[in-house]
């Protein structure tokens, strides 16, 4: 299952977050603060699949601003199951007639939150295997369909978005935001503007002061790629995070 946190405080959606995640029942597809996020990540124009979204009632829009959320999208998306995870339980008996599949009562744990997910996938019918989704991309008025596995990196310049491939570069509509949040960690973000498709990083480039990626196909003078800035404060946990997957190099 794929699952979407909303909650306002950072160190809850962290700690909610990392409790999903370590549960092995279910990956986290994004995590997020506001009800008008929530809205625009749910939307079916932003290619986020999601499963189930656990939604804080409190949130800084309004005390009851979670339960709000999900009353208007119990009826858009019925095919999503929500649960409400809060610090108060007055909202309960409300929240069932509304069709939550659970109601987490902060402070929780691993197990609890392991049961809340055994219950959605028990609640949940028989589903063909997931595929991941196909990237849609504008070449002039025509749309092209990539898969994961052709895409070396995403750029954000001069306001438009664009999808870097074996295919050459093409028009998005998506924002780099949206984008991840529709792949999760699959896609590394080593600069505000970039994120690149981990798979293809060949080589990690390092002159002077600057941090430069190459992603592509081959190394070779004729190997197709192109060469991506990485940032100053993501540049040590990104050489941190390849070679913690990597081994041939002396510590």
């Amino acid at each position: 299952m794929r699952a979407l946190v909303v909650d306002d405080e950072w160190p809850a959606r962290n700690y909610l977050v990392e409790l999903i995640e370590t549960s092995k029942l279910a990956s986290v597809a994004g995590a997020i603060a506001t009800v008008d996020d929530a809205r625009q990540a749910l939307e079916p124009s932003s290619g986020l699949a999601v499963d189930v979204v656990f939604v804080d009632v409190q949130l800084a829009e309004s005390d009851r601003a979670g339960l709000e959320l999900v009353r208007g999208l119990a009826r858009e998306r019925p095919e999503v199951s929500f649960v409400l995870a809060t610090a108060v339980d007055r909202h309960a008996l409300e929240a069932f007639d509304l069709g939550v599949v659970d109601y987490l009562l902060k402070p929780f744990g691993e197990e609890r939150v392991k049961e809340c997910l055994r219950r959605v996938a028990a609640r949940r019918p028989a589903a063909a295997p997931l595929t991941a989704p196909k990237v849609v991309a504008r070449r002039k008025r025509n749309l092209v369909f990539l898969s994961l596995d052709e895409i070396w990196a995403f750029e954000a310049a001069d306001r438009l978005t664009f999808v870097h491939s074996r295919h050459g570069k093409l028009d998005l509509d998506l924002s780099l935001s949206a984008i991840e949040l529709s792949f999760g960690r699959t896609l590394t973000r080593v600069h505000r503007n970039w994120l690149v498709n981990a798979a293809f990083i060949k080589e990690l480039e390092r002159e002077d002061s600057e941090t430069r990626l190459f992603v592509g196909e081959s190394l070779s003078a004729e190997g197709k790629g192109l060469h991506v800035p990485v940032s100053r404060e993501r540049a040590q946990a990104l050489k941190d995070t390849l070679l913690a997957n990597a081994t041939g190099l002396r510590r």
